[in-house]
């Protein structure tokens, strides 16, 4: 059973970057397939970047490609998202999660971290 910690959230300046980071101090992180979602106040929770368990595959949602990426450190049971180029519509809670059996693309995620509050002023 995975146990997902988020940190890394912060207070930024609209341009300013983040990186976020996830740790799992269960046993079989190299196998989960990793992802970051986020949900601002008053919104749905939305899939922000998912990441193949062996970290060949990315997947982002079309709101941060080519401002955030995804990685991933098996031997550190870590998962990354470098935020660059913040907007203030990128204030949320961002939250880590996880998907058993080496699937991909991501389906529903059985583990969740408790998330880190992002908020980006203008």
């Amino acid at each position: 059973q995975a146990h997902l910690v988020e940190s890394g959230g912060a207070l930024v300046q609209a341009g300013g970057s983040l990186r976020l980071s996830c740790v799992d101090s269960g046993r079989f992180f190299d196998s989960y397939t990793m992802a970051w979602f986020r949900q601002a106040p008053g919104k749905e929770r939305e899939l922000v970047a998912s990441i193949r368990w062996n970290g060949e595959n990315t997947a982002y949602a079309d709101s941060v490609k080519g401002r955030f990426t995804i990685s991933r450190d098996n031997a550190k049971n870590t998962v990354y998202l470098q935020m660059s180029t913040l907007k203030p519509e990128d204030t949320a809670v961002y939250y880590c999660a996880a998907e058993p059996g080496r699937i991909w693309p991501l389906g529903s995620p059985n583990y969740w971290g408790r998330g880190t509050q992002v908020t980006v002023s203008s």
